[in-house]
């Protein structure tokens, strides 16, 4: 239907395997391409986080997002940040300050994603080295973006943009431009935004929802591997 489909690779040079045959994936690049779904763990608890995440990279996960309105965030993603060191890249969603920016950054976080885009909390997590997702919708917010810097877009809120509105934006974006999906998508949902150009997903409620444990994380999260892992390996 769109002619921007593109193919993926579970794993990847970018992703550091060591002689005994264990793999370490040391930053955000290298996390995106071995799997480009972004968990997002609205409402966790620091408590629960590590049971939740261990789930989650059971399924073939790499990015972990905690969202600063979730219960004591910035204590879950300094926990997530240490135990999944060599398994995930752990970082922080609905970052909306130069304040967040910061107090992600003194707690390990290593990405963070903001529902919108603002000039001054971009310039601060480039300044903290931090890999910088913000919000977009219209495509003159999109190339204000890609202006600033943006590391990769959050088509956000995926209810309001089609897989045809996406292949669109896609088609006059320049190549090297990351773009993820986030808002209601569910594993069938994946395959029309692959096949329309976005190069990954963030994934809510549909993957976690608060107090949901672990195996029923594990359930959802291999559904989605699964299914991203159909769409977009090569016959």
């Amino acid at each position: 239907m769109y002619p921007h489909r593109r193919k993926y690779r579970c794993a990847g040079p970018s992703r550091h395997c060591t002689g005994n045959g264990a793999c370490v994936v040391s930053s955000f690049t290298a996390a995106i391409t071995q799997m480009p779904l972004i968990a997002i763990l609205r409402g966790v608890r620091p408590d629960e986080a590590v049971g939740v995440a261990d789930a989650l990279v059971a399924a073939g996960f790499t990015l972990v997002e905690v969202p600063l309105n979730s219960p004591e965030p910035l204590k879950s993603i300094e926990i997530l940040a240490k135990h999944l060191a060599d398994d995930c890249i752990v970082g922080a969603g609905t970052v909306l300050t130069v304040e967040d920016v910061n107090s992600v950054t003194s707690a390990g976080g290593q990405f963070i994603v903001a529902p919108n885009l603002n000039r001054k909390v971009g310039d601060a997590a480039k300044e903290n080295g931090l890999t910088w997702c913000p919000g977009v919708l219209t495509p003159s917010e999109a190339f204000e973006a890609v202006d600033q810097g943006a590391d990769l877009l959050k088509i956000f809120p995926a209810e309001l943009v089609s897989p045809a509105g996406v292949a669109a934006l896609r088609a006059v974006l320049p190549p090297r431009v990351l773009i993820a999906v986030v808002g209601g998508i569910t594993p069938q949902g994946m395959e029309d935004y692959v096949a329309a150009g976005s190069n990954g997903f963030g994934l809510g409620s549909s993957l976690y929802k608060a107090g949901m444990s672990p195996s029923e994380v594990k359930e959802r999260a291999t559904r989605f591997t699964r299914e991203f892992n159909k769409l977009t390996t090569p016959s």
